[in-house]
């Protein structure tokens, strides 16, 4: 992962932005709809071995297994940057994201079928948000990475 000692390994949560250059179809259990071309946020954790740094060293890495809902945005598009924030929750990073003006929700369910409080991980962006000040603004303690 280009920059990767950027993001460090601790436990936390992150923002993807994925930049789709075509429709992406998706058919999954209890998750159908289109996705069409233009930018979108996914909001995850990682909390697991390797922490932030592992996980989207994965998330990055292309070919791999399609194991979560985000793996087919990030087969279909390009990774065109990410926010770490160590010991961040995903719901809260969600949260902050949606009250932008223009950030929707555009498929129901996407990376969010073991959270209750959030219908969505997937939020698509406008074109005018731009996600480092974004992250500076709003979670102070992030890593920014563009791609």
């Amino acid at each position: 992962m280009p920059g990767h000692c950027a993001i460090p390994a601790a436990y936390g949560a992150y923002v993807l932005v994925v930049a789709l250059s075509r429709s992406l179809p998706l058919r999954l259990p209890r998750i159908a709809g289109t996705l069409p071309p233009g930018r979108y946020a996914y909001c995850g954790s990682a909390y697991g071995p390797g922490g932030l740094r592992a996980r989207l060293a994965r998330h990055l890495k292309r070919g791999k297994a399609l194991r979560w809902h985000v793996d087919r945005l990030t087969e279909a598009g390009r990774v065109a940057a990410l926010v770490a924030q160590p010991n961040g929750k995903e719901c809260d990073l969600r949260a902050a994201l949606q009250t932008e003006p223009g950030v929707t929700a555009p498929i129901p369910g996407f990376g969010s079928s073991d959270c209750r409080r959030c219908d969505s991980h997937l939020l698509a962006l406008p074109s005018g948000l731009g996600l480092e000040a974004w992250s500076r603004r709003e979670i102070a303690a992030s890593h920014y990475l563009a791609l």
